[in-house]
């Protein structure tokens, strides 16, 4: 795991050390990712530069040293991430005669030797692994930018300057091009529209004019001579989608749970390679607990699981997870945090994500991410369970709603809804509050007025894609909020799966753009922020292509969700251990904005500095603000938005 950084075409540097100077400045922005060492190659002839800085993690020796050059000389490297498979790889060159004399046995040897054997494309079909790589072609005069099929690795880049004499940029993280002299570009008002609606901005979109994300499984490659950038797709989640339900599982449901069982346990242990200390994220549910499981029947001694805790009821998983643990027999180490100590996170998100980011589950995770790194220098972690396997509430909730709702009129669900919102949250629960012990245990809460409120906007949908996509949501007119902002297509109003329906659409869709966008991006940025790499072995694209097979009927079985993952988690643990109420990896944040953020807050919301910033009207917010603080609404994922992209332009000033 690591950092880089580069640029093509800078005709401003006199000589190869000031060229090396911009380069280490600009990975020096990024230095946790990559804390063991750096390096730097510049060519002054072609105006290429690289950088990068190392976390060795695979052949700790100076044979893993990067920049990189290929044995033929041909190609030049700077590679983030882990190739998994190179061992086979490896053995591959040496039965066909194309392997090089090796000088060690790092992952960025061996992707070297198989560009110099197979050229780049089949290189990158034939990696298992996340990654973002630059590769510099010597003889074409070629860059070639790639990024992992499932964008567990970042990458940025864009043009910066004007005509022949712009630069082209690219890195790990949006800081480290900012380092770089030609680097000019201003706030895209278009990314923080969808910043506002999907507390991320998701990719191509960056929040700076010009700059870009790569996506996943794409191979981008520019030149001086052809300075439009070419994209290809090596590989895509739509490709797994159309491929699985032509090819759909034929077998038994128990031989679903043999062949997951299979697929899973082989990607963890190639996950499993490291050099250095290693162990994993347990939250004591059914996606970490798997892993966990899995890997401690593949390892002779205790495996390192790591967990954190809160005393604030409904936010506390660490007792689940202390019984998993105790039944596996992992070596578990687990940190209560109290309400100060997460709150002192706060203050450093804006520098962790180096753009605008408002999951607020970034501060938990930052967190067991200190604490892991404490204990070893790779983490592995249960994430995308949900998205191939059916696990969100929203899934079901949604399917089962639309059914009922949808053979209503839409006119009269209108009605209905704006009869709903003419009288004022506070008003609701004055009305119902006598009535509070006769109502359902579900409708028994404090403000049950704020949520007939959000309820009623479900009923005015006119489509089930509709109604996903605003709970997938936070400001439903963003573009109303950002002055002078359009809102961009994305993943999700691109029609890419129109042929699916229902729930199979919905995971669809998330897997492309709440996966990628949010929770791989949370994790990386609060793991590298400490300098831990994480690794998250049910993205391995064999696996995801087998839960593609599957019918939705072995994932989703009498309303229990993530069935033949449960099926395999129960061979290893007792089901009474995990089958609980799903909870969310959250913080009380509604509260804090009440209390201990309060002022914090209030400053960077105040109302004279939203109008003489510009970006946003400060009339919604505020009011947004104000019913927040009463209480009588519940407004902290929308106000969290704004507060993240308002402590990000603050530090950007500093």
């Amino acid at each position: 795991m690591c950092g880089v950084v580069g640029f093509l075409g800078s005709t401003t540097f006199p000589d190869r050390d000031s060229a090396t100077s911009t380069l280490r400045r600009m990975a020096d922005r990024i230095v946790t990712r990559g804390p063991d060492s750096d390096g730097y190659w510049f060519d002054a002839d072609d105006q290429i530069g690289f950088g990068h800085r190392r976390l060795a993690i695979v052949d700790l020796s100076p044979a893993g040293h990067q920049p990189m050059a290929a044995p033929s000389g041909r190609y030049m490297t700077v590679f983030n991430g882990e190739i998994y498979n190179h061992i086979e790889l490896r053995e591959q060159l040496e039965a066909s005669g194309d392997a090089p004399a090796w000088r060690g046995h790092s992952d960025t040897e061996t992707m070297l030797a198989c560009l110099d054997a197979w050229g780049l494309e089949r290189t990158v079909r034939a990696c298992t692994g996340m990654f973002a790589i630059a590769v510099w072609d010597r003889q074409t005069k070629q860059l070639s930018l790639v990024r992992d099929r499932l964008g567990e690795k970042p990458l940025y880049y864009g043009w910066q300057g004007t005509g022949n004499a712009a630069t082209f940029l690219f890195a790990s993280e949006l800081k480290a091009l900012k380092a770089h002299p030609a680097f000019s570009a201003g706030i895209d008002r278009g990314a923080l529209t969808l910043l506002l609606r999907h507390n991320c901005i998701p990719a191509p979109y960056s929040i700076h004019e010009g700059i870009r994300k790569l996506e996943p499984g794409e191979i981008l490659s520019v030149s001086l001579r052809a300075r439009e950038p070419r994209i290809q797709a090596y590989w895509s989640v739509a490709e797994a989608v159309e491929q699985g339900r032509a090819s759909p599982f034929q077998g038994s449901p128990a031989e679903a749970v043999d062949e997951l069982e299979s697929l899973l346990s082989a990607s963890i242990k190639r996950q499993m390679m490291a050099d250095v200390p290693l162990g994993a994220f347990l939250s004591g549910g059914i996606d970490s607990s798997t892993v966990v499981a899995l890997m401690q029947a593949q390892s002779s001694r205790p495996v390192k699981t790591f967990t954190i805790g809160f005393n604030e009821e409904g936010y506390n998983e660490a007792v689940h997870a202390k019984a998993v643990a105790r039944h596996l027999g992992t070596e578990h180490t687990e940190l209560y945090v109290p309400a100060p100590k997460a709150l002192d996170v706060v203050p450093k998100l804006a520098s962790l994500y180096c753009e605008p980011f408002s999951d607020s589950s970034q501060i938990p995770t930052y967190l067991v991410s200190e604490l892991a790194r404490q204990h070893v220098t790779v983490s592995l972690s249960g994430d995308a369970g949900d998205e191939l396997f059916a696990g969100y509430g929203r899934y079901t909730w949604t399917h089962r709603l639309w059914g009922r709702i949808s053979r209503c009129p839409t006119s009269l669900r209108r009605m209905g809804a704006a009869a709903i919102t003419s009288v004022p949250p506070g008003a609701w629960n004055g009305m119902l509050r006598p009535l509070r012990p006769l109502l359902p245990q579900a409708l028994r809460i404090a403000n049950l007025g704020d949520r007939l409120h959000k309820g009623a906007q479900v009923l005015a949908h006119q489509t089930q894609d509709e109604l996903y996509r605003s709970l997938v949501s936070h400001w439903m007119q963003p573009a109303e909020i950002v002055r002078d902002g359009s809102e961009p297509a994305t993943r999700l109003t691109s029609g890419q799966f129109d042929a699916l329906t229902g729930i199979e659409k919905m995971m669809a869709l998330d897997a492309v753009s709440y996966l990628p966008d949010d929770i791989l991006v949370k994790v990386d940025r609060a793991a590298m922020g400490v300098s831990l790499e994480t690794r998250v072995p049910m993205l391995d694209h064999r696996l995801v292509e087998f839960a593609w097979r599957l019918p939705l009927d072995y994932k989703l079985r009498d309303s229990t969700s993530k069935w033949v993952l449960r099926q395999l988690l129960y061979r290893h643990v007792p089901k009474a251990l995990i089958e609980r109420p799903k909870m969310g990896f959250g913080v009380p944040l509604d509260m804090w904005l009440r209390t201990s953020l309060k002022d914090w807050a209030e400053a960077l919301l105040d109302e004279s500095r939203l109008r003489r910033e510009g970006f946003f009207d400060p009339a919604p917010i505020r009011r947004k603000w104000q019913e927040h603080l009463s209480g009588s609404r519940n407004w902290h994922y929308q106000l969290w938005d704004v507060l993240m992209f308002q402590a990000w332009l603050d530090h950007e000033r500093v």
